[in-house]
């Protein structure tokens, strides 16, 4: 399974002499609120040309696939408001200042969004997952040993039950299209063709 990248390397294909490279003339947050900004930038592209690009930015995010001792896995139903029904899925939330390590923040948000805490939290993998249009960066944990012990502690606008599931049946619904997140769709697909990072 792959490490746990390093959050200040730069990829070589996203280095600024690529030939591929924008420049980046002049940025601002045109609009902000809880949770992420829009930033409108002023961009020369590659080819010479000027133009303007915004974009979604927000802090980067845990998402966490917590099996409890049992086998079972811990699923969270929660109202979307944007697509104005309750979303079955994984807990998932930002990174915040507090966190020391990304997995402190895998444990903190299972824990807050579930009541459940883990044994053991295990990186999975890294995504960019609408690198087109945001800067957002999902970082994939699988927790073990996750028994409920804690308290759900939800911000002001979560509307969370949690519930367990067999990871098979979370699989099954994947793939009936009865579970549409998409965060969620990934973390199981993933875990399922490669396996336990053990």
């Amino acid at each position: 399974m792959p490490a746990e990248d390093d959050p200040d390397a730069v990829d070589d294909a996203t280095a600024p002499d690529d030939s591929l490279a924008w420049e980046t003339l002049d940025a601002e947050v045109v609009y902000s609120c809880p949770g992420f900004d829009v930033v409108n930038e002023d961009v020369r592209m590659a080819d010479g040309a000027e133009t303007e690009f915004d974009y979604l930015s927000e802090p980067e995010s845990v998402v966490v696939l917590p099996f409890t001792s049992d086998g079972d896995v811990v699923v969270i139903e929660e109202w979307r408001q944007a697509v104005s029904r309750v979303s079955r899925g994984l807990p998932v939330g930002g990174v915040e200042p507090d966190d020391e390590h990304l997995d402190a923040a895998a444990r903190r948000e299972l824990a807050e969004e579930t009541g459940y805490e883990a044994e053991t939290v295990d990186h999975l993998t890294t995504v960019e997952p609408a690198n087109g249009i945001a800067d957002s960066v999902l970082h994939y944990f699988v927790a073990r040993g996750c028994t409920p012990t804690a308290e759900q502690e939800l911000d002001h606008n979560e509307s969370i039950r949690p519930e367990t599931t067999t990871f098979d049946a979370l699989r099954d619904a994947v793939a009936d299209d009865e579970v549409r997140d998409g965060r969620t769709v990934l973390a199981v697909l993933y875990y399922d063709a490669f396996g336990p990072d053990e």
